[in-house]
């Protein structure tokens, strides 16, 4: 039974909500169609806003749309209707990523789902020093808890593990300075807010955060070769908490997963006060990506690094338009 009349202003409300989901370089890769006489949604790649330098095999495009993914259900959860996801539902049209019928009725309620709707539009990654106090270990089994029920591994580092993978952060940002075509790509979606018009997707400037100055907190400097007038220097944490997020497998559908886990993740870690960010410069290269492992049992296959921890969220950044990413249907 259909719990509430889904009329196109609450469509749209649906992927303005599932549009404030995190991106690789914030491209915001993806495209939503809604057909109203099915009550279905569905979830395509844009193409035209991959990087093939960075992210050669689409991983990461995946990734990012798995958190949009994610951000729908949150959303339909909230308005009231259960929803069922079908993942990579037409073998012959790899960029159809994903199908999500509202109102099954044979499909359980997630009852977590809605309680995570207000982090949507709270959750921004922060680049800002985070403070020393650890996170408790009941909010890291919540975490880890939270990751498992997208079908995803979330474990958080402890040393040597920890400083074998800080070392490889500080490789892999120095191997993408080196990479003229990573090089250039990371400029095409960086913003001077002073020198440009406003657009609605990339990173801005105001959203880079400072230099660091001293502290082991891993970061990507979306500054890249160039410098940012006026840019302040901090000191960030000496112990940074890390995360390592994984599936057991490594295929389209994995990564789909991992991008819904990644944001189940962010959204919890949000509501109970954490800011983060992301580390996923040894995830861009094959042969770091699979030094990442755990030590101990060699398995899993590594997507993100993320750095989360007690400090300020981070700014605002820009999303495009709803009607640019959703064509609604008869």
């Amino acid at each position: 039974m259909f719990t509430k009349t889904l009329d196109d202003m609450l469509v749209k409300t649906l992927v303005a909500d599932a549009v404030t989901a995190p991106s690789m370089h914030n491209a915001q890769p993806w495209h939503f169609g809604y057909a109203r006489g099915t009550r279905t949604f569905t979830l395509s790649a844009d193409l035209e806003r991959a990087m093939p330098h960075a992210d050669p095999t689409t991983r990461g495009l995946h990734l990012g749309c798995g958190a949009a993914l994610l951000n729908l259900r949150v959303s339909a959860s909230h308005a009231g209707h259960r929803t069922s996801t079908t993942l990579l539902p037409d073998p012959h049209a790899p960029a159809l990523l994903a199908a999500v019928r509202l109102d099954d009725p044979h499909e359980r309620t997630d009852e977590f789902l809605a309680g995570l709707h207000p982090a949507l539009r709270n959750r921004h990654t922060s680049r800002a020093p985070l403070s020393e106090r650890r996170i408790p270990e009941h909010l890291r089994s919540a975490l880890v808890e939270a990751a498992a029920r997208e079908g995803a591994q979330l474990s958080f580092l402890t040393t040597p593990h920890l400083e074998t993978v800080l070392d490889l952060i500080t490789h892999a940002e120095g191997y993408n300075r080196m990479d003229e075509g990573r090089e250039a790509e990371q400029r095409r979606w960086t913003r001077d807010t002073a020198a440009e018009p406003a657009v609605d997707d990339g990173i801005p400037d105001y959203a880079f955060g400072p230099r660091k100055r001293t502290g082991s907190a891993p970061l990507r400097d979306f500054a890249g070769r160039g410098t940012v007038p006026d840019r302040a220097a901090a000191d960030f944490e000496v112990r940074p908490q890390l995360a390592l997020l994984s599936t057991p497998y490594d295929t389209p559908a994995d990564w789909l997963r991992a991008g819904q886990a990644l944001e189940r993740v962010l959204l919890l870690a949000t509501l109970q006060g954490l800011a983060g960010s992301f580390a996923t410069q040894p995830v861009e290269w094959p042969d770091l990506r699979w030094i990442l492992r755990d030590p101990q049992s060699g398995t899993g296959n590594m997507h993100m690094i993320l750095r989360l921890g007690y400090g300020p969220q981070g700014p605002r950044t820009p999303r495009r338009p709803v009607d640019q990413v959703l064509t609604i249907e008869p």
